[in-house]
C-alpha cells in the first residue's frame, strides 16, 4: 500500500498544497516550523481520521480560515482509493472513502493503517498507563475493527456508568438496581477487550523482544508484560462489592479501563532505571513490533512516517535503522529533516533513491 498524493487546503500551516509522492521513500525538507511535520500529520489523518498532535479538530485549521480540507489518494493491492477529510466550524467532520460518506468514524479505521515514529513517542515510556493503554489499543483497532467497536461501547457504558455514580452521590442515595444493566455491559465487553489483548500480548512480545535486540545489539534483556484486574480476581463480586466506595469517589474502580502494560529492562522499571538511549531504543523496536504485526495481519505493509529521527537519534540507531531500509524491509516511508543535505547524504550513502518534497512557511518549493 502506497499514498499517490496529498491535497491540502487551510489545514494548519498549508493554505493551497498539492504533492505527488513516490511509493518508496519521500523525504520531506524544510526549516523548523516550515509545516514537514503538519504533512505527516496530514497523512495520519487520512488513516486513523484524527490528527497525532491535537486531539481537538478545530485547532487544525488555518488561522483565520473557516474550515480544512485533506484529500489523498491511496494505492491498496492495486485499486486506488480516494480518501477526503473535511471540517467546517461549527459543523461535523466529514470523512469519506470514493465518495462514500462514513456514517462512523470508526468504520474508517484499519482501511489504511501507518506507523508513525516521532520525539514525541517518549511518552509512551514517560507518561502513565493511560498512554499506554492508548497506544496498544491504536494497533489493536488497526488490525481488529471488532475490538476497536468493542472498546467504543465499553468507553461510552463507563461514561454512563460513572455519571450514575455522580447522581447518587450528589443525592445522597443509591440504587444498585439502576447500576446492574451497567455492571452486565462492562462485564461482557471486558470479558472480551481482555481475551484480544492476551491474545494480542502474546503475538507481540516476541516479536517486539527481536527488534529491541536487534537495535541494542543483544545488549540488554527487556520484557512487556500485560497486567489486567481480570486475571487477579472475581471481577463481578469486586464490582458489586465496590458500590459504595466508587459512589465516594464518582468513577468506576475496576474493570479493563485500569489495564497496565509494564515495561522492564534487565528486570527493572523502563521508566525509572531506563537510560536515554535504552528508551528511545525501546520506543523504537515497540513501532517495528507495531509494522510488523499490522503488515502480517492485513497481508500488506502500513504506510512508515519518521519525523525528524535523524536529530533524536544517535548513530548507531539510526544506522540499524537505515540498515532495514536498505533492505528494502519497509513498503512506502515519509522522512522529516530540517538539513536536506544530511538526508541526501545518508540515502546517498546507501544507495537508495528518494523523492525530495521542499516546504518553505506551507508552501511546496521544489528548491533545497
Amino acid at each position: 500500500m502506497h499514498l499517490k498524493n496529498l491535497r491540502l487546503l487551510n489545514f494548519k500551516n498549508y493554505e493551497d498544497a498539492y504533492i505527488e509522492f513516490t511509493s518508496k521513500i519521500n523525504c520531506i525538507v524544510g526549516d523548523n516550523g516550515s509545516g514537514k511535520t503538519n504533512m505527516l500529520d496530514a497523512i495520519h489523518y487520512l488513516s486513523l481520521t484524527k490528527s497525532a498532535i491535537n486531539s481537538i479538530d478545530m485547532l487544525n485549521i488555518r488561522h483565520e480560515s473557516n474550515f480544512f480540507t485533506i484529500k489523498g489518494t491511496f494505492n491498496k493491492l492495486g485499486r486506488d482509493h480516494e480518501v477526503f477529510c473535511s471540517l467546517e466550524k461549527g459543523k461535523k467532520k466529514v470523512f469519506r472513502q470514493d465518495n462514500t460518506e462514513y456514517e462512523k468514524m470508526s468504520e474508517h479505521i484499519g482501511q489504511f493503517p501507518t506507523v508513525l515514529i516521532s520525539p514525541g513517542d517518549n511518552e509512551i515510556i514517560r507518561e502513565g498507563n493511560d498512554i499506554r493503554r492508548k497506544y496498544f489499543d491504536t494497533i489493536l483497532a488497526q488490525i481488529d475493527h471488532q475490538y476497536l467497536l468493542n472498546l467504543i461501547g465499553y468507553n461510552h457504558n463507563l461514561r454512563q456508568r460513572n455519571s450514575l455514580l455522580k447522581f447518587f452521590r450528589d443525592n445522597l442515595s443509591a440504587d444498585p438496581d439502576l447500576i446492574e444493566p451497567y455492571n452486565h455491559i462492562l462485564l461482557d465487553l471486558g470479558q472480551k477487550i481482555h481475551q484480544k489483548r492476551k491474545n494480542f500480548a502474546d503475538r507481540y512480545f516476541p516479536v517486539f523482544i527481536k527488534k529491541y535486540a536487534f537495535i541494542a545489539e543483544e545488549k540488554e534483556k527487556t520484557s512487556i508484560s500485560y497486567v489486567s484486574q481480570f486475571d487477579e480476581m472475581d471481577y463481578e463480586h469486586t464490582l458489586k462489592s465496590a458500590l459504595s466506595y466508587e459512589i465516594e469517589n464518582q468513577r468506576t474502580t475496576f474493570g479493563i479501563h485500569k489495564d497496565k502494560w509494564e515495561f522492564m529492562i534487565d528486570g527493572r522499571r523502563l521508566k525509572k532505571f531506563g537510560s536515554q538511549g535504552q528508551r528511545k531504543t525501546f520506543v523504537i523496536a515497540l513501532k517495528l513490533a507495531q509494522y510488523d504485526i499490522i503488515k502480517d495481519e492485513k497481508g500488506f505493509a502500513p504506510v512508515l512516517l519518521l519525523d525528524d529521527i535523524f536529530d533524536k537519534l544517535d548513530d548507531s540507531r539510526i544506522h540499524k535503522l537505515m540498515e532495514m531500509v536498505a533492505a528494502d524491509y519497509f513498503s512506502q516511508i515519509f522522512l522529516t529533516d530540517a538539513r536536506p543535505e544530511r538526508t541526501n547524504s545518508i540515502l546517498s550513502s546507501l544507495s537508495l533513491e528518494s523523492n525530495i518534497v521542499a516546504i518553505k512557511d506551507g508552501k511546496i518549493t521544489n528548491k533545497w
